[in-house]
């Protein structure tokens, strides 16, 4: 049984040393990025250290929700998929945790393939296979209109924390990475191609066209049809990937997905 259909609601500090506080543990289809498709292990750690208005995982960030497992219990429940080779380590931001190391460590050594979904805002030394990277533009920012919470206290700290060049270098040089983006609207253009220069520049590693994705924005069927077009267009202008959210398609915004 996944995490989440037993989880309680806690706060994200709410785990000793020994544990990660888990929202999710599923098994499903990578939806988003160059593996799209592939067969999955989805653990989906909670807390993050952004607040993006449109965030599809609400019960990681603006209200975080877990139960704390520890890395045997982790790797246990991982292990009991016996056809899937692929994990796919998310948040939340799995990356402001200091136990993901030993676990995605752990998982190297049974032999799986370990995607790291992050915002690019944090570094960490660890057997990593893919780093997916998901620098957040300014539209992603939870302003007065568009905050979940409606107190508008995030907004400023959410600004001041989305880019951390240094982070977003280190990743690059050090990882097999991809650069994906969420897609608003065309206005994001500039804001894409300014970031992507920017890392270029700091990287000794090259950032190829094709290691950069446009993803619609859209955490249900209706929103991402709105949009994916006019995404799917924007990546043949600026020679770009484009990615769907696969498991939207599919599924919709049902949870576990």
């Amino acid at each position: 049984m996944p995490v989440s259909s037993t989880v309680d609601k806690q706060g994200s500090s709410d785990t000793d040393g020994a544990a990660l506080p888990i929202n999710e543990l599923f098994y499903s289809l990578q939806g988003e990025g160059k593996l799209a498709g592939t067969p999955s292990v989805f653990v989906r750690t909670s807390g993050c250290n952004l607040r993006c208005w449109f965030c599809d995982s609400y019960h990681t960030s603006w209200e975080p929700m877990h139960a704390a497992m520890s890395i045997d219990e982790i790797v246990e429940k991982v292990r009991s998929y016996n056809s899937a080779n692929h994990i796919v380590l998310t948040g939340g931001e799995p990356f402001i945790h200091d136990q993901v190391v030993d676990l995605i460590n752990r998982f190297d050594d049974l032999n799986y393939h370990i995607t790291v979904e992050t915002n690019g805002t944090i570094h960490r030394n660890a057997s990593i296979d893919l780093v997916s990277i998901s620098p957040k533009l300014a539209s992603s920012a939870p302003t007065a209109e568009r905050d979940p919470i409606g107190d508008g206290e995030w907004k400023d700290r959410h600004d001041d924390r989305r880019i951390n060049l240094d982070a977003l270098g280190a990743l690059v040089d050090d990882y097999n990475t991809q650069l994906k983006f969420v897609v608003t609207g065309s206005e994001d253009m500039v804001e894409i191609e300014s970031i992507v220069s920017d890392i270029r520049s700091v990287t000794s590693n090259q950032v190829c066209d094709s290691d950069v994705l446009l993803m619609p924005e859209g955490t249900n069927q209706k929103d991402l049809a709105d949009r994916q077009t006019k995404v799917a267009d924007l990546a043949m202008e600026y020679g770009y990937r484009y990615t769907s959210r696969l498991h939207v398609d599919l599924w919709d915004d049902a949870p576990e997905t």
